[in-house]
């Protein structure tokens, strides 16, 4: 039956279906083999309902809109021009303000998506004028757009956290450290290859600039005040703060910028629909597919065949970032999580692993297969968005790709880089 469900799905996906299509039919076949025949097939439709009922989702599209009416209006901007203005003057400080920029627009966005249009689309050309190379820029952006995976909200972490009933408030204050770890690794790495190109720097902001473009960002700058302070004064759950950030964004937006009207309304909504629905049914089809190889006993079977059970912690912590990188590679993050995190339980449960630990490096393995040849979805993303060719896109990633695999590894061996602050918040 395995073979036969493995080999439906590779087969469709080779065919160009989309990914739900190769997930329901692999579920569909699992359950007409296993209940021999169609008797029991309203199962399936129970277990897709199933997935998608868990209150916590509703943050997904909550999310999903405030990040929309943000692009769209002035905040993602104001917050380019205030990091800009403290260190764009400083040798690599136009990239260093490029990945903090777009740090800090994942922490009010929560897509990786959402980073790499409402970040690189301005501050693309200005890094290329300044003598910065095309395959280092759109490297940087993209990479640097998938550290939203990592600062909360993360839409990643809400659908592992749903998957594997794991705090979705832990896992967001626990990302904060890697995440800022990434980013002065990233910060590094821009400063020396400015230095090594010999790329000029930007003039030097006054004092009075600086906080002209404070006073611009100080309403921006609220969302992660809202997100972070929220969850962790014990005021919001993330979905409560998820509702907030919207009210917030259609404030801002709305009515203190005025830099969006009622007529815009329509096409945000309608924006936000289609990628929610997307989600949702990705979702939908995953858990029923996550069911079936359960109920099968699948996963048990293939981490016995491959020894992980008998690998200790650190072995399984290994083989979970080894897999969920290299499938990130070809497939969407979100179905990843839904497929591999059911099949990784039995062997995180026996080994006694903390399941924020493990969806912390979950999600930063996603994170690196999003911007990972030949499939990452950031790579697409930022191909549409800057009409690039794909070999221009992934030219300049493996220098970014070996710092996050190094930060994996830092994360296995020192796992108080995630905890720490979760440990301060909730324990």
């Amino acid at each position: 039956m395995t073979t036969i469900m493995v080999t439906t799905m590779i087969a469709l996906l080779l065919l160009g279906f989309p990914m739900m299509i190769p997930l329901i039919t692999a579920s569909a076949i699992g359950f007409y083999m296993m209940f021999n025949g169609l008797g029991q097939m309203e199962t399936l439709i129970q277990q897709m309902m199933a997935g998608i009922r868990p209150a916590s989702l509703i943050a997904v599209p909550m999310f999903i809109l405030a990040a929309d009416i943000m692009t769209r209006g002035q905040s993602a901007s104001r917050l380019i021009d205030m990091v800009m203005s403290f260190i764009g003057h400083v040798k690599g400080g136009l990239a260093v303000s490029t990945a903090a920029s777009c740090t800090l627009f994942g922490a009010v966005s929560g897509s990786t998506q959402a980073t790499v249009v409402a970040v690189g689309s301005p501050l693309r050309p200005r890094m290329l004028k300044a003598g910065y190379s095309d395959s280092f820029t759109l490297a940087l952006i993209i990479n640097s757009s998938d550290i939203a995976f990592l600062i909360p909200p993360s839409i990643g972490m809400i659908i592992y956290g749903v998957i594997s009933g794991t705090s979705i408030g832990e896992l967001f204050i626990a990302g904060i450290g890697p995440g800022l770890m990434i980013l002065m690794m990233f910060a590094a790495y821009s400063m020396i290859y400015a230095t090594v190109k010999n790329v000029p720097t930007e003039p030097k902001s006054t004092w009075g600039e600086r906080g002209r473009a404070v006073r611009m960002a100080l309403w921006p700058l609220g969302f992660p005040v809202i997100i972070v302070g929220g969850i962790y004064g014990g005021i919001f759950s993330p979905t409560e703060a998820a509702a907030a950030c919207v009210l917030y964004a259609v404030f801002l937006e709305f009515l203190v910028f005025r830099s969006l009207k009622v007529n815009d309304i329509y096409a945000i909504a309608k924006s936000t629909g289609l990628i929610t629905a997307v989600v949702f049914i990705l979702v939908a089809v995953g858990n029923s597919f996550s069911w079936i190889i359960s109920f099968a006993q699948i996963p048990q079977a293939i981490l016995e065949a491959v020894g992980v059970n008998e690998a200790g912690p650190t072995g399984v912590l290994i083989a979970i970032c080894i897999a969920f990188f290299v499938a990130c590679m070809f497939v969407d993050p979100i179905v990843v999580i839904l497929v591999l995190t059911p099949i990784f339980a039995p062997a995180i449960a026996s080994t006694g692993l903390d399941p924020v630990l493990v969806g912390i490096l979950i999600t930063l393995q996603v994170a690196i297969g999003s911007a990972t040849p030949p499939f990452g979805c950031d790579i697409f993303t930022a191909i549409a968005i800057f009409k690039r060719p794909y070999w221009d896109v992934i030219k300049g990633t493996p220098p970014f790709i070996f710092m996050l695999i190094l930060a994996a590894v830092l994360l296995i061996m020192f796992p108080q880089i995630a905890l720490f602050l979760r440990d301060i918040a909730f324990r």
